[in-house]
């Protein structure tokens, strides 16, 4: 008899060890030889970072200092580059985005379309654009009037005879939508101002005139001095030319490229390339060289390492490095002999279970079926078989989700798990079919155990996060008959299912008796 089906069962690894207890003989016989093929594969592996570390060590300084150039060149520099080249980013191109927003406002055009009539208007404009984002300096030029209109008012005409205002018609006249350009700022004591001069245009495509902010060279100077104290390398910006931007030495004037010696017969093809790593030599010693260009801002991006100064602190890096490593190795070594065990173990158990629901896996069931099997040969006992499926699944799926439908099979399975005995065990058949294996258990009274499962099913919330759901299923029984094979006596209760699930849903079928032997 099945009375007490509903016992709490302890998982589904003890219920598999329950049932095929008699292949412990076999687990003891081969536990010494993993015992062995441990320790002979931890061995194994001390040996190689052995000779492995004595070997790296024969290879001396020389060997070292190329892996550590390698290192600088592949990566540190590459990084630092990136790094800075994202630093920059957000504190230069925002002004280029505040730029192209000014060229783009419909005040501006709409003010200038009108003619120019309040002054005011615009240099409040100006003002509001300066202050709310913290800018040097603010403009706009007028092509129209020719008028230079600042915060201020309006600060000047300009002239085409006029060298001071040549950089507007290299403006009016550039294929491109901004350019920026360092100038003195006349509008703020000639102060030398780092400017993002933008075209704008009217409704119609037509150029009516140029806007901008622009920020002073010493603050952008400031920050590149606290990137290379940070990254203890030499920083600095040029032009298309090769001309030197902005620099954060120490000398009062930026270097010129063309006079330094190695890098000035390279500089041309670095312009060319744009991006990329180069090394040369200046006063004895070898410098590595990282170039990006910036497109946002049209500009070089020179990222310069003196490699015999970074070598001298690394070399001693390097050697710490190794015996930390030995060190790490060797506790790493002991851990996994302790372990290596307990995860043979556990890769045994994934191989025997379903990863989503915990319940058996079918290469399980295959194993256990046997062994049951075998013991019922030798003393004959009922073997009834639940086939259960869950009805409309798909559409859970489509209109919530496959993680709640994942949910779903979980909660589903927990269900079916703890409704077992000791002796009874639950296979995720495949998608949402789940099989239901009841050793002990005739046809009847399986039935009984089906009918409460379904009723269990269908009272659940299955999916915490939407109680609205709610699933059913379907059960076809059967009880394997005798000399029938297992497969033959599931092959029945899925009949029975089929049926369950053409004759309404959320139903139990009785699967049709073994058919006579024919004499």
């Amino acid at each position: 008899m099945c009375n007490g089906l509903f016992l709490f069962a302890n998982s589904c690894h003890h219920r598999v060890l329950a049932i095929a207890g008699g292949l412990t003989h076999n687990r003891r016989m081969t536990q010494s030889l993993r015992v062995f093929d441990r320790r002979s594969l931890i061995l194994v592996i001390g040996l190689l970072l052995s000779i492995g570390f004595f070997a790296t060590t024969l290879f001396g300084y020389f060997v070292s200092r190329d892996a550590i150039r390698s290192a600088i060149i592949g990566q540190d520099l590459p990084l630092t580059s990136s790094n800075i080249y994202s630093e920059i980013q957000k504190d230069l191109v925002r002004p280029v985005l505040i730029s192209s927003t000014m060229a783009h406002d419909t005040f501006v055009r709409d003010w200038v379309l009108r003619g120019e009539r309040e002054v005011s208007e615009m240099s409040r404009y100006l003002a509001e654009v300066r202050q709310r984002h913290g800018a040097f300096s603010s403009f706009f030029v007028s092509e129209a009037s020719g008028n230079y209109y600042t915060a201020e008012g309006i600060l000047k005409q300009v002239r085409e005879d006029e060298p001071r205002d040549e950089w507007y018609y290299r403006v009016r006249n550039m294929a491109e939508e901004y350019e920026i350009n360092v100038d003195p700022d006349l509008a703020n004591r000639d102060a030398l101002t780092i400017f993002i001069n933008y075209r704008v245009f009217d409704f119609d495509k037509r150029y009516i005139g140029a806007t901008g902010i622009g920020l002073t060279v010493d603050s952008v100077r400031r920050l590149i001095r606290e990137y290379q104290s940070r990254f203890k390398r030499t920083i600095y910006f040029t032009d298309a030319s090769g001309k030197v931007l902005v620099y954060g030495g120490d000398t009062p004037s930026p270097p010129d490229l063309r006079q330094r010696p190695g890098l000035a017969a390279q500089l041309e093809r670095i312009l060319h390339e744009r991006s990329g790593f180069y090394q040369f030599e200046d006063s004895g010693d070898n410098h590595l060289l990282n170039v990006n260009y910036l497109p946002e801002l049209k500009w070089y991006l020179f990222v310069e390492q003196n490699e015999d100064v970074a070598l001298a602190g690394i070399r001693q890096t390097l050697y710490v490095n190794l015996a930390i490593s030995l060190l790490v190795t060797l506790i790493v070594s002991f851990l996994c002999y302790l372990t290596l065990g307990s995860y043979q173990s556990r890769i045994e158990k994934m191989a025997s279970t379903d990863k989503l629901t915990g319940l058996l896996n079918r290469h399980a069931f295959g194993i256990l079926i046997e062994k049951l099997l075998a013991g019922n040969r030798r003393e004959p006992r009922p073997i009834s078989f639940i086939l259960g499926d869950l009805d409309h699944f798909k559409e859970i799926n489509d209109r919530h989700g496959h993680r709640v439908g994942d949910q779903v099979l979980s909660s589903v399975a927990r269900q079916l798990g703890s409704a077992l005995r000791e002796a009874d065990f639950a296979v995720r058949w495949g998608g949402e079919e789940f099989l239901l294996v009841l050793p002990g258990c005739a046809l009847d009274e399986a039935l009984i155990v089906a009918e409460k499962l379904r009723h269990a099913i269908a009272a659940s919330q299955p999916a915490p996060d939407n109680p609205a759901i709610r699933v059913t299923m379907s059960l076809g029984v059967s009880e394997l008959g005798q000399e029938e094979t297992a497969d033959h006596a599931i092959s029945r209760a899925d009949d029975a299912l089929y049926a369950a699930k053409h004759g309404g849903r959320n139903t139990i079928v009785q699967a049709a008796a073994k058919p006579a032997e024919k004499v």
